[in-house]
């Protein structure tokens, strides 16, 4: 089994880590565009055209399934990325994870970048799973460059940026950018510091990762033989596992793979 994923950066790693502890024997293609890193900023066409350079060359290792694992892209390109792959490869999308929040019924901030804070995107998602209760949308200023390089000091300060805006009665944070789940112990942990709370975090990849393999139709096994091998993709083209994912944990399972 093979499942693929597509970002700009390392944002696929914290969901392509997620299906590597769910099938370990899953071969995995991530597909990146790092020259055009970030998304975010671009225009709608733009990010489009660059998705789907990524999925193509994703999709010519003949995947079971496509994660498209960066929330920006799943907003403007996941229709024509679906009218292009679908149905040969199902092509499953990132959403914020308000709807799992909102269940717990309290306050809470979705942590993202400005442009999606800024979005009637995030203010749909908040207006329809989350009507009625307070969400603070807090734009995180360069955090996610910051994890793409895995600049530690600049993490550190877009982290205490971030906190600086967040509501101090908050106790419940979704991760509205896939690069921010790799950094989520550090958020945790200076929240805690700041405030003297344990917050609760909410990212999408173990939901994402579970999607793809029932689209795939394959059931977990994460006691299956870690035999799955890692595919990298650089604007379309072969390349290396970048050096700064094995910053993080989760780079650090898939170099396993690679090597």
């Amino acid at each position: 089994m093979r499942i693929a994923l597509v970002d700009s950066g390392l944002g696929l790693l914290a969901a392509a880590a997620a299906v590597r502890g769910l099938r370990p024997d899953a071969d995995l293609v991530i597909s990146g565009d790092p020259a055009g890193m970030p998304w975010g900023p671009r225009t709608p066409e733009d990010i489009t055209e660059r998705a789907l350079v990524c999925a193509r060359a994703a999709a010519a290792t003949g995947p079971d399934a496509l994660i498209v694992a960066c929330n920006t892209a799943s907003v403007h390109a996941l229709p024509a990325l679906r009218a292009e792959l679908e149905p040969a490869i199902p092509v499953i999308g990132t959403v914020p994870a308000i709807k799992p929040a909102a269940t717990r019924g309290e306050p809470f901030a979705v942590w993202a970048t400005p442009a999606t804070t800024a979005s009637r995107y995030q203010q749909r998602l908040i207006a329809d799973f989350a009507a009625g209760l307070p969400a603070a949308g807090v734009p995180c200023h360069g955090l996610a460059d910051a994890v793409e390089r895995a600049d530690d000091a600049a993490i550190g300060a877009a982290v205490k940026a971030a906190a600086g805006l967040t509501p101090p009665a908050t106790r419940t944070v979704v991760l509205g950018c896939t690069h921010y789940e790799l950094v989520a112990d550090r958020i945790r942990d200076h929240l805690a510091a700041a405030y003297g709370i344990t917050a609760t975090l909410h990212g999408s990849a173990g939901a994402v990762a579970a999607q793809a393999l029932r689209r795939a139709r394959s059931a977990p096994d994460p006691a299956a033989p870690p035999t799955g091998r890692l595919t990298v993709f650089a604007a379309g083209r072969s390349a290396a596992l970048p050096e700064a994912a094995l910053a993080y944990p989760e780079g650090r399972l898939l170099a396993v793979a690679s090597a």
